[in-house]
Parts: structure tokens; sequence; C-alpha cells
């Protein structure tokens, strides 16, 4: 990741041009995120599918991807988890221009080969500290997916284990395994 030194809002992050890079935007710095990879990719396919039709299945909500979720003003924090759920009396009845305010009920990371531990462990805390109530990181080398609450030990889940959505998304379940099949 590269960052630049000049501080920016959110509101003028949201004005820079598109260049095909992904960037978020951390204590007014703008950060630029590797590619995802393949393996990446085929994740974030996976578990969103399982995602967005059990959400529409139950009208539970929406699933996005690469959401820009406003966490944090002056200076402004701008995170882009992999996949987020909102629950339906979250969202208004006419969809929000620009970026989410504050964190989504349920984010997911998807650790790339260029993402530190340290690095994923302190955008979980970021969203637990804004009000997500569920965050899934999903780890493709070790085919785990640690979950994290708040004010609760994290659970990391192997591939013969379920992952479930708990109160965030009752009834939802799958193997970890489906998820990097």
């Amino acid at each position: 990741m590269s960052q630049t030194t000049d501080l920016v809002t959110a509101e003028e992050f949201a004005k820079l041009p598109d260049d095909g890079c992904r960037y978020e935007l951390v204590r007014g710095r703008v950060i630029k995120m590797g590619l995802a990879g393949f393996p990446h990719g085929k994740i974030a396919v996976h578990l969103g599918s399982l995602l967005d039709q059990y959400v529409r299945a139950h009208k539970l909500g929406a699933v996005a991807v690469d959401l820009g979720c406003h966490l944090e003003r002056d200076p402004d924090t701008v995170r882009g988890p992999d996949l987020s759920f909102i629950r339906a009396e979250q969202i208004p009845r006419t969809d929000p221009e620009g970026f989410w305010r504050g964190g989504p009920d349920l984010t997911v990371e998807i650790r790339s080969p260029g993402d530190t531990l340290p690095e994923i462990e302190t955008k979980v805390d970021e969203y637990l500290s804004h009000g997500v109530r569920l965050v899934w990181a999903v780890d493709s080398r070790r085919k785990t997916v640690t979950v994290y609450r708040p004010l609760t030990p994290p659970r990391t889940l192997t591939v013969d284990e379920d992952l479930d959505g708990g109160d965030v998304l009752p009834g939802f379940r799958c193997r970890v395994r489906e998820i990097f099949e």
C-alpha cells in the first residue's frame, strides 16, 4: 500500500478521478490498495452470492461489494470492506448517494497476499468501534474465517465448521468449505 501526504476530507476523496485502482481514506490520508488476486475475487463472489441469495430470499436488507463506509470525521476515514450487509430497517427508501454513513451491520474482509494480520486487525477494530455488529475475516491461505463481535473474543473457524449469521443474519449458515470451493 502507498499513501499520500496531504489530508483530504471524505468529500474530496469521493471526487478523486477513477484511475482503476482501489483506495481507502484513513484519518485523512489516501491509501492505495493492491488489486485483488484470483483467490480473493473467487471468494468474494462465492460468499457474496451465498449472502445475497439468503438476504434477498428473506427480505433482510442489502448486500454490497466494496461499499465505501464513512466511519470517522475530522480527519475522515472511509473504509471499503470487501462485502457488507445492511439490515432493511437501516436503508432509506431511496438509495443514499455517496458513502454509507457509519458501519454496516456485517463487514467481510478477505485477506489478500499483501495484507498483514495487523492491517486486518486494525480494520476489524475500526469496524467494531463504529457500530458494525459482526465482522468476518476470511483468510484464503489458511482457509479459515475469523468471526469478530463487539466485546467477545474472536473465534476462528476451519473448513469443517459452520459459519452463521447469529443475530445479525438470523438463520444464515454455510460450511466454511463452501466459501473456498
